[in-house]
């Protein structure tokens, strides 16, 4: 049998025998178990040229510039769960809500200029975020996350991450693997130096960088005792793709667990969002303030 024949019986016989059926007034049965089960094959892709953000608020130039980042977006939804009544919550609409309210609050109170990698529901490639706030000589970068603890409901609070080449912790190092794979498994596919990234890394560890990057971490902190949950281990460290921009400072923020009830409903919640904005605001603006006086 020659191969053309055998393709052809390959993609013939299924149609021939669905034909036959129907013809003869005959249903073929579909297993119960295959109505819900969907196989997700990714076919990796080139992503798009990088576009930079419009810049919002003061004309002036000297006026300190914010990236913020609202983390996952478009077919990668970032961590999922379902409520009680069936809906189901994604984290890219969570992130993005409070990413918004943030910048909506930072632009209020003036004396600051606003980018944002994203502000609505589309894709961004794990490089090109830090790689927009380095291309606007931004002062700072803020990326806005939510992690998932799994079957562990109770684990919850905000956590705050820096850039590190060596994790602070086993926890902390399988985040950043899970986040550092989002592209991946996304289909995305972007050319990067893994050499070059190292040496980044190496550099960033003896640079004032990281400093103060470490000093923005510490304020969020501080503005947010008493007002938001925080994790017991809550200033971590670790290899974030998302934080790769070597001269400017920046950091991740974990608002809580989406898999935590009571994060959850926060997040869900204006009065609960506002809290997170108000110390993330406080902690920028100190920062801020500190870095005109120097």
């Amino acid at each position: 049998m020659s191969v053309r024949t055998l393709l052809f019986l390959i993609l013939a016989l299924p149609a021939l025998l669905l034909g036959g059926a129907t013809a003869l007034g005959m249903t073929i049965p579909v297993p119960e178990w295959g109505r819900e089960y969907v196989m997700r094959i990714v076919i990796a892709s080139e992503a798009p040229p990088l576009e930079l953000p419009d810049i919002q608020g003061p004309d002036d130039t000297a006026r300190p510039l914010v990236v913020i980042d609202a983390g996952h977006g478009g077919r990668d939804p970032g961590k999922v769960q379902r409520l009680p009544n069936g809906d189901e919550v994604y984290e890219k609409d969570l992130v993005l809500a409070l990413a918004l309210e943030l910048r909506d609050r930072l632009l209020e109170g003036g004396g600051v200029r606003i980018a944002m990698t994203r502000d609505d529901d589309r894709i961004i490639p794990l490089a090109y975020r830090p790689e927009i706030a380095r291309q606007l000589g931004a002062n700072l970068f803020v990326s806005i996350h939510i992690d998932s603890a799994g079957d562990r409901s109770e684990v919850s609070g905000a956590t705050v991450y820096t850039l590190s080449n060596e994790a602070s912790s086993e926890a902390a190092a399988r985040f950043a693997e899970r986040e550092n794979a989002a592209d991946s498994l996304n289909g995305i596919s972007v050319e990067t130096d893994n050499s070059q990234v190292s040496d980044i890394l190496v550099e960033l560890s003896q640079q004032r960088t990281q400093e103060d990057a470490s000093e923005l971490a510490a304020l969020i902190l501080r503005e947010g005792d008493g007002k938001i949950a925080f994790h017991p281990f809550a200033k971590r460290s670790a290899e974030l793709a998302v934080l790769r921009a070597p001269d400017v400072p920046g950091v991740l923020f974990e608002s809580g667990f989406v898999t935590n009830e009571n994060d959850l409903a926060r997040l869900m919640s204006e009065e609960g969002r506002s809290a997170y904005v108000d110390t993330l605001e406080r902690a920028i603006r100190v920062y801020l303030a500190r870095r005109s006086e120097r």
